[in-house]
């Protein structure tokens, strides 16, 4: 029987798919939670400053995540390039590939760093920022963006990590960045009093020492196998060309999240500042879940480059089932430690309601966005990009203008703090991730999208 009828799952095959997914899933849930984490250290440690620097916080980490969130196609373009490479037995080809994505992330963060320090007051205004709340995005904004280059490389390099399926390196460069960004942030906020500026230049720090520490040996691994370093104007094209419908994709979403932002910019300093806790939240545990969607992206993209759809459909099949135990487990305990959490993030007793109340919103939804993420990471790593960039780009259209509703609501038939909080997170988890979900869940009951 050829590999390609052979039964698409079995006794043997189910178990062995799941544990090579949970092999990538844990250390690439470590280079995942990099950004995020930083954040979510940033925003516990700004918290105790003030509810107008929690909520400038807010603010200006959107922009950077925003920034770094439409440059993911350096990841997940580099991670399917490479597995479908090495795949179809072109190595050399596919880690030359991982090289271009490195130029290509070095030379986005350089000029986009600039030009976000140029117009970092105006962006952060625009999105609804004032008075206090302004200076403190301002600052945080200023004192963060430089080390964007740094993350960039992180994404780049954990391509080749991914599709070279060696992804401990990244658990590794993760727990390090976020011990350092921890102990400057507190050495910088509160040792030297330099307020949410000391705790983006503490990030800033940690991004390129996360940036070194993989780019080191994803050149030398490179060399190994006779990889060139010098930059190829035409793979380096290649590589922003392939991730131009990525870039469309993210930038829907991220479209949809700064709308999120600018909705609860208006509801008020403390609903904004219960939003970035419980964001920031729900940043680290998506991507518990997009380490899960990474190892089936991975998994699937090799045995396409192999011609094995067979074997790629039980690991689509085996990653769509992490994703949704995945999502209600960690849902259950995103919910139970919220209530215990609040105060980290802040010590006003109305803030701490307000991210209990959005936490367990959050958790009610998580079983469907695991089973999203799931299939979305599949697609990506079969390559099917055009198509998540129409899915994402429809969702969007639905989602921004429903915020405008909800924004119409409210003070009139959304009169209180507690329900402007449950609103927006229903809002975000059925419209943004259940569009998301339809569309993913549609494409993925054929076999289209092998192709």
């Amino acid at each position: 029987m050829s590999k390609e009828t052979q039964p698409a799952a079995d006794a043997t095959v189910v178990p062995s798919v799941n544990r090579r997914i949970l092999a990538l899933a844990v250390p690439t849930f470590g280079q995942l939670i990099a950004e995020p984490a930083f954040i979510l250290i940033d925003t516990a440690i700004v918290g105790h400053i003030g509810d107008a620097a929690l909520a400038g916080l807010s603010v200006g980490s959107t922009i950077i995540l925003t920034t770094v969130g439409l440059c993911v196609f350096l990841a997940y373009g580099t991670t399917s390039q490479v597995a479908r490479l090495i795949g179809a037995g072109r190595r050399r080809e596919g880690l030359e590939a991982g090289i271009d994505g490195l130029w290509l992330a070095f030379i986005i963060g350089m000029v986009v760093s600039g030009a976000i320090f140029a117009a970092a007051e105006p962006l952060c205004a625009a999105m609804g920022a004032r008075s206090d709340v302004l200076v403190n995005a301002v600052a945080y904004l200023r004192a963060i963006v430089f080390g964007l280059p740094g993350m960039l490389l992180v994404y780049a390099a954990n391509g080749i990590f991914r599709g070279l399926q060696k992804v401990r390196i990244t658990l590794v460069a993760a727990a390090g960045g976020a011990v350092l960004n921890t102990v400057l942030d507190l050495l910088f906020v509160f040792g030297l009093g330099w307020g949410i500026a000391g705790s983006g230049a503490a990030t800033l720090i940690a991004q390129w020492f996360m940036g070194v520490f993989l780019l080191i040996p994803a050149l030398a691994w490179a060399r190994a196998d006779g990889a060139s370093w010098r930059p190829r104007l035409g793979g380096i094209l290649h590589t922003a060309g392939d991730g131009a419908p990525l870039f469309v994709r993210t930038l829907a979403l991220r479209t949809s999240m700064v709308g999120t932002v600018v909705l609860a910019t208006h509801m008020g300093t403390q609903v904004l500042a219960g939003y970035q806790a419980v964001n920031s939240s729900w940043n680290f545990v998506i991507n518990m879940l997009d380490a899960i969607a990474i190892a089936g992206q991975t998994l699937v993209a090799t045995e396409l480059g192999a011609g094995h759809r067979a074997q790629a459909r039980a690991m689509t099949d085996a990653t769509g089932r992490a994703g949704l135990i995945g999502g209600t487990v960690i849902g259950i305990a995103l919910a139970t430690v919220g209530v215990f959490a609040a105060p980290l993030f802040s010590p006003t007793a109305a803030v701490q309601h307000l991210i209990v109340v959005g936490m367990i919103v959050l958790a009610v939804f998580l079983p469907l966005g695991g089973w999203m993420w799931a299939l979305d990471g599949i697609l990506i790593g079969a390559g099917d990009y055009r198509y998540l960039a129409v899915g994402c780009t429809a969702t969007t259209a639905v989602y921004l203008p429903a915020l405008v509703g909800v924004n119409a609501l409210d003070g009139w038939l959304i009169t209180s703090d507690t329900a402007r909080t449950v609103v927006l997170w229903a809002v975000i988890n059925v419209l943004f991730v259940g569009g998301r979900a339809l569309f993913n869940g549609l494409r993925i009951r054929a076999d289209r999208w092998m192709r």
